[in-house]
């Protein structure tokens, strides 16, 4: 069984991370493949937009979802 709290680190850092961790891969690498695409093309597209400012405020909502999502797959 997966440490929660563990899965919870993982997730926030690394989004998906945490949920292949807690077994469920293809989850894992879809959070991975949306949270790095999604930021990639605000960083690329967005370069001297309003959106360009909210980078990291949508990179932390990410986190925080991923966090929450392995928070929860890994609840006893």
């Amino acid at each position: 069984m997966a440490n929660k709290y563990l899965a919870v680190i993982m997730s926030f850092f690394i989004p998906g991370l945490g949920q292949a961790y807690a077994g469920d891969i293809k989850k894992g690498i879809g959070y991975f493949l949306v949270a790095f695409v999604a930021l990639q093309v605000i960083r690329i597209f967005f370069v001297d937009s309003i959106l360009n400012s909210f980078y990291y405020i949508i990179d932390l909502l990410i986190s925080i979802y991923a966090a929450y999502d392995a928070y929860l797959m890994t609840k006893d």
